[in-house]
């Protein structure tokens, strides 16, 4: 079982942020973490993620958290974020074509859009991990980054900060695979599940806010 803290501060609640979304003419946020419980979410792996000031928190690895209630495709998901150190690292799945047995099913038969601020192109923030570059890293004023992952048929686009980083077509050609753990090549399915991932013991990442824009 996922592990679970009872700390919570104030949380504003996700129709509160979807209507005012809406009323400035945006699309609304469907909130897919309420920052209160891990309802509609499955940890499968290693380690786990407690709730810790109204956000997730990455403990232990390699583990997988991923939502159960729907596959998404032609959609926005939007993730904030913060590293301990701007190594950190965690990652976002998305395009997982079932439900996933382990933590490694998602990184061969999904997409990582990794999370470690500071890395090389092939490997930081933004980028699909060792299949397309992620060009910059833009950093936030306070820590919280803001990723956002549009999904519109094979087409990948990451932003990070308001920045794009990274524009992926899952048609085109990628780097060799050279080490057992990076990805398998080859097609992902246009929706899938997303998930989160706590990579290891030295890693800790904090998730506010894991949202869908319709």
């Amino acid at each position: 079982m996922p592990l679970l803290s009872t700390r919570h501060h104030a949380i504003i609640p996700a129709t509160i942020l979807a209507i005012a979304l809406t009323a400035c003419g945006g699309p609304s946020a469907t909130h897919l973490f309420d920052g209160q419980s891990l309802e509609g979410w499955e940890h499968v792996g290693k380690g786990g993620f407690t709730i810790e000031d109204g956000a997730l928190k990455t403990v232990g690895g390699m583990g997988l958290l991923w939502h159960t209630l729907e596959k998404l495709g032609d959609t926005t998901i939007r993730i904030v974020y913060r590293g301990e150190r701007p190594n950190s690292n965690a990652g976002v799945f998305i395009r997982i074509p079932e439900k996933p047995k382990d933590p490694w099913f998602p990184v061969h038969f999904g997409y990582e859009v990794q999370i470690q601020d500071e890395s090389d192109k092939l490997h930081r923030t933004g980028s699909l991990y060792s299949l397309s570059t992620a060009e910059t890293f833009p950093p936030s004023p306070d820590g919280w980054n803001t990723m956002e992952i549009t999904l519109a048929g094979q087409t990948t686009t990451v932003t990070v900060n308001g920045t794009q980083v990274n524009v992926f077509e899952g048609s085109q050609s990628v780097p060799p695979r050279v080490k057992w753990f990076e990805p398998r090549r080859g097609p992902r399915p246009d929706a899938g599940y997303i998930g989160l991932q706590n990579h290891d013991k030295e890693s800790t990442v904090w998730f506010r806010e894991v949202s869908v824009l319709r």
